[in-house]
């Protein structure tokens, strides 16, 4: 544990101890004989410094103090300092709509890259919405509206110059599979429609109150070992759904697990049909190896971009050509043309299926924040730019709210490393698919559904990272039990129960954390005045004789008090080991790590104390913040805990101190026994 600086501490009155020799002796008792054993620590005009209050500052000080730290760390509001009032409103206005920021000042040099950007996205988003639309078990035509409207709105409001939006895999899968538990889409494909926009409209709620509310590190519960077992067994069951397509069965399970799923499969093996296989092992294996050359090579990202749209084509064609819809192979079939038709008249706010709404938005609302916040912050390191996470969190919520009103599903920022320079990437696509929407429909016809499946199973591969997988492992085996968890519970069990599983175990090692704090023992550096953990620096650090060194290196609240009496009362029974004479003369808590204690935790070190008093051995603590020493000041009436000689500023000056107390009273204590113990001298006389 770092000991703090001397000459950082500012108004504290010292007084020089022993200034004229270079060392001091540390004594302890020996229950066998009278001998002592002695340590020398470097004293060298080592100074006692005081510990003093912090400033004082009023309940509200600290209220507001505590919330700006809470909700406003970035300090959003520090551009606006110092600013006359027009600058103001301009950076304000610029603070809400980004495109405001960009757009002056928009050179023609960056629109050639935007352009080819923006047509590459769509040439993907294209194809994909259509895939993940089929996913969710919507209309085809829906995947295609979420790929116009949504990626406008985030041009205006969006503050990442790399991203592009559109539907994904993981919050259609979800959606699809949450809703099918109470209304068929088969049945009632108009109602589960209607379920649809409006989950969207609550999952874009939730979303923007997040940022509003600057309550964005919720989804921070979602810890990286928990989303990279999620994302993985999610991508199998996704994968293994698409079976249906690639085998062309027409009667499959709506089930998400895995054994349903493949029992599925091999049940309905009379309804495989051989010339679906074959279309969907070649383009299968035709968009592996684009994925592959662009993962190779990142300047040829064109390929994997475009090789989607061109199966599709190239799919279309052949089956048109031979007539391969009357063998077999299922097609999209007709697909409405034109712009996105309102919705707002489909929402629901009543009835059976309120809740069923509000939990499915709650839910893809998380995890499509999740997946877009991450993956924009990580361009943003790249690109060496910003990006708020509460701005983003806005953004994407009104995205979504204005997509559940023009026929749109919920949508998120995603990863395509296209090469764009700005967000005007959106508009070109948004314009590339309202032409597409207008005029190509017709084309779609013919479109196999072999070919969707092919490219869903293409695109979420990408999201069984076992490098990562790997690395958590060897970091932590505790998240890798986690990462394994939600994992398993994904593939075993359903989608939804599985992120919970995973997220119930990160909690429970957070209150774990909470509850059973980091507490060591320390010992000193011999010829220094560091002092470190023993089980950790076992070669070097040696115990101090007569003093136990304890480092508590977390808050100290209600939940973890009692563990921490009994822990500390135990190695002091330990260090005893049933002497009648303890060997322990003080024991030292260095709190330089407490940086927060409640109400119960300042109750701790009064029950210690008179616990250990009994044993004759005193507490002695050190290096409080300042919360601990206003609260501590507080409850402690009778100057017991903040007694000069019990509080100190360093373990180094606590043990030289009382080091030199026990000195001088061993000194004291065989001068009055050589005293008591000398031959009476006798009188002569003349």
């Amino acid at each position: 544990m770092r000991e703090a600086s001397h000459d950082e501490i500012e108004g504290s009155s010292t007084s020089k101890l022993n200034s004229q020799h270079p060392t001091i002796n540390t004594p302890s008792n020996n229950n066998n004989n009278n001998m002592h054993h002695c340590m020398d620590i470097p004293m060298g005009g080592l100074e006692v410094h005081k510990v003093v209050p912090p400033p004082h500052r009023s309940t509200l000080q600290k209220l507001m103090a505590r919330l700006k730290e809470t909700f406003f760390p970035d300090d959003p509001l520090h551009q606006f300092k110092g600013q006359p009032p027009n600058k103001q409103w301009i950076l304000g206005a610029q603070y809400v709509f980004p495109i405001l920021e960009w757009g002056p000042t928009y050179s023609f040099k960056l629109l050639k890259s935007d352009i080819i950007s923006g047509v590459t996205i769509a040439s993907l988003a294209i194809p994909q919405g259509i895939s993940y639309a089929k996913l969710a078990n919507l209309p085809a035509i829906v995947g295609l509206y979420s790929s116009f409207v949504p990626p406008l709105v985030y041009a205006v409001l969006g503050s990442s110059k790399d991203l592009a939006v559109g539907p994904v895999s993981i919050a259609s899968l979800i959606m699809g599979s949450m809703l099918m538990q109470e209304v068929s889409p088969t049945k009632d494909p108009v109602l589960f429609l209607q379920l649809a926009f409006t989950s969207t409209f609550f999952s874009g709620i939730f979303q923007a109150s997040l940022g509003l509310l600057r309550l964005g590190f919720i989804i921070d519960f979602l810890s990286k070992a928990t989303l990279i077992g999620f994302m993985a067994g999610a991508a199998v069951i996704v994968s293994l759904q698409q079976l249906k397509s690639l085998l062309g069965i027409q009667n499959f399970t709506k089930k998400m697990a895995i054994v349903p799923v493949l029992s599925s499969v091999f049940e309905e093996r009379r309804e495989w049909s051989w010339q679906t296989i074959l279309m969907g092992v070649c383009f299968l294996l035709l968009l592996l190896i684009a994925r592959h050359v662009s993962m190779r090579k990142p300047k040829l990202f064109w390929v994997s971009a475009g090789a989607p749209l061109a199966s599709v084509i190239l799919s279309t064609v052949i089956v048109f050509a031979f007539k391969a819809s009357r063998h077999g192979i299922s097609v999209i079939g007709d697909l409405q043309k034109g712009l996105n038709p309102p919705s707002w008249n489909m929402l629901i706010f009543s009835g059976t299926h309120l809740g069923l709404v509000i939990k499915t938005g709650i839910i893809t609302g998380i995890i499509a924040l999740t997946e877009g916040i991450a993956v924009g912050r990580t361009f943003a390191t790249l690109r060496e730019y910003r990006v708020d996470g509460n701005k983003e969190m806005i953004a994407i919520g009104l995205m979504n709210i204005i997509g559940s009103i023009t026929s749109c599903y919920v949508t998120t920022a995603v990863n395509h490393n296209a090469g764009a320079k700005t967000a005007l990437s959106n508009i070109v696509m948004s314009v590339t698919v309202m032409v597409t929407l207008l005029f190509l429909m017709p084309l779609f016809h013919y479109t196999p559904n072999v070919i969707l499946g092919a490219i869903i199973v293409t695109a979420v591969i990408g999201l069984i990272d076992v490098p990562a997988a790997y690395h958590v492992w060897k970091i932590d085996k505790y998240d890798f039990i986690v990462l394994v968890c939600a994992f398993l519970g994904v593939i075993f069990i359903s989608v939804q129960q599985g992120l919970a599983i995973a997220v119930g175990i990160s909690v429970f090692k957070i209150l774990l954390q909470v509850t059973r704090p980091r507490t060591v023992v320390l010992g000193n550096i011999p010829g220094t005045d560091v002092f470190r953990d023993l089980h950790h620096y076992n070669e070097s650090a040696v115990s101090v004789p007569g003093f136990l060194i304890i480092s508590i290196e977390a808050a100290i609240n209600f939940a973890n008090t009692t563990y921490l009496n009994e822990r500390i009362l135990r190695w002091i029974e330990e260090e005893d080991d049933g002497n009648k004479h303890p060997n322990i003369r003080f024991v030292i808590i260095d709190m330089s790590a407490v940086s927060t204690i409640d109400t119960t935790g300042i109750t701790l070190f009064g029950d210690l104390r008179k616990a250990i008093r009994k044993k004759g051995v005193e507490l002695v603590l050190v290096n409080p913040l300042a919360e601990v020493v206003e609260k501590l000041q507080k409850v402690d009436k009778d100057n017991e805990l903040m007694r000069p000689d019990h509080l100190y500023l360093s373990v180094g000056e606590a043990i030289a101190s009382l080091s030199l107390a026990m000195k001088n009273q061993a000194s004291n204590m065989y001068d009055e026994e050589m005293q008591t113990n000398a031959p009476p001298q006798k009188l002569t006389t003349t």
